[in-house]
């Protein structure tokens, strides 16, 4: 019963396979493997962009924050919801980057809103040489809320960034949920609504640490590439990475793994829904569910065995009827069986 976080599952055994079976032999090293040129193809057929650019790195904040160290020059500002993955959970990695700063959208259901956007962004540069200038729009695809972005809302976004001459970036350290979630294709949430770069998340959705940079516009290729090497983020020996990803894009893995949170998560919402003192703060539309229960719940739950993150409070200890928000993550390899224990638990 474990659903503190997708970060927290085990990668998958095909995973494991293809890295045992890159270390025989020998290759080139820093991303000139024989692995990389058949993983740069499958993710450009997967998006249906035969001109992208493709890199690896090995955690999802050194790929949020180099892509948008590439799209933004240090006297620009990044506009993205307060929820953000880039705001809230990455240390201020994108601005030490990147030099420029954040600017916070209001959100609502932790997506900005056209017209919230619009109105930020028409705020900038408004004072000359003063002030900061209009940099890229960064959109969190699973929203760090659980709720996912239609593409009619990606377009109303992207539509506003080029209106300012603004570039879009896609954090999809949960992409491929979302993609499960939408049921359209790779490129149908990307460069077709607008998006210039994409994070294509691999850790939180059973890899063992690899995240891809795909790169839309080839003409930004080469600064990415010197900005992650300058940054550290240029792994010597690269087949390792590259081996996952392609263990990932075979046979469509990514989408099986993503698909198995997802239906989980969609139990345990069913399950939730069913509790007379549960309730959901969000509707979950991916792999993650905010809930609040009575601390009495909390404390049964997590003394049998559960564990997940409760946001606002001790669940041992206090008024056993006061409502806690606790954060379920469901990944791969979460099974029925755990889920159907929780909720036994919950309800006895």
């Amino acid at each position: 019963m474990f659903f503190a976080s997708d970060n927290s599952g085990p990668a998958h055994p095909a995973v494991m396979q293809a890295m045992m079976d890159a270390n025989t032999g020998y290759q080139s090293g820093y991303g000139e493997d024989s692995l990389m040129v058949e993983v740069t193809q499958m993710i450009r057929n997967l998006f249906e962009a035969p001109e992208a650019a493709v890199y690896l790195t090995a955690t999802g904040t050194a790929a949020n924050s180099i892509l948008l160290a590439t799209m933004a020059n240090p006297w620009d500002t990044i506009f993205c919801s307060p929820m953000a993955h880039i705001h809230e959970d990455e240390c201020n990695a994108p601005e030490f980057y990147s030099g420029a700063k954040l600017t916070l959208v209001p959100a609502q259901n932790a997506k900005m809103t056209p017209a919230a956007l619009h109105a930020s962004m028409e705020a900038e540069e408004s004072r000359g040489v003063h002030g900061p200038q209009r940099g890229p729009v960064s959109i969190t695809q699973v929203t760090e809320k659980g709720t996912v972005h239609s593409l009619e809302e990606l377009r109303a976004l992207t539509d506003v960034a080029r209106n300012f001459g603004s570039k879009t970036h896609l954090d999809g350290a949960r992409f491929c949920n979302a993609l499960v979630s939408l049921g359209c294709s790779a490129a149908d949430m990307t460069w077709k609504s607008g998006i210039d770069t994409v994070s294509f998340g691999g850790t939180k959705n059973g890899l063992m640490g690899v995240e891809a940079c795909v790169i839309f516009d080839p003409k930004l290729a080469w600064e990415f590439e010197l900005r992650r090497k300058r940054g550290g983020h240029l792994f010597s020996k690269h087949r390792y990475l590259s081996a996952q990803m392609k263990a990932y894009l075979t046979d469509n893995l990514w989408h099986d793994m993503a698909t198995a949170a997802n239906t989980s998560c969609a139990r345990l919402a069913d399950g939730l829904r069913g509790h007379d003192a549960a309730s959901l703060l969000f509707e979950p539309q991916a792999n993650m569910i905010f809930a609040e229960l009575p601390r009495r719940d909390h404390k049964k739950v997590q003394d049998a065995g559960a564990h997940y993150y409760v946001w606002n409070g001790d669940p041992q200890s206090g008024d056993p009827d006061q409502p806690l928000i606790g954060r379920f993550v469901t990944d791969w390899s979460m099974t029925h069986d755990a889920v159907d224990q929780f909720l036994q638990v919950l309800r006895s």
